[in-house]
């Protein structure tokens, strides 16, 4: 989903909408109502992604249980 902002307002808080952007977020810049430009995150090359990931693995513990019952306890509503 994206956010929009005149070219008025992107102007003013840029550093703010790069933020959002950063997050994951789209920024959709108008002029008169009309889209004129989007601002979209850059993609990470997959390996970096992926070893950002287990960096991130690794510092998590163990929950005892298997995925199928994550899975589970999801659907059930716990939140774990």
């Amino acid at each position: 989903m994206s956010v929009r902002y005149s070219i008025t307002e992107a102007k003013a808080c840029f550093a703010s909408l790069l933020r959002k952007v950063e997050r994951g977020e789209t920024v959709m810049i108008t002029r008169y109502g009309r889209a004129v430009a989007c601002m979209v995150p850059v993609h990470e090359d997959y390996s970096q992604a992926v070893a950002r990931f287990r960096r991130r693995r690794k510092k998590l513990e163990p929950v005892g249980m298997s995925v199928e019952e994550i899975i589970q306890a999801r659907h059930e509503g716990h939140r774990y």
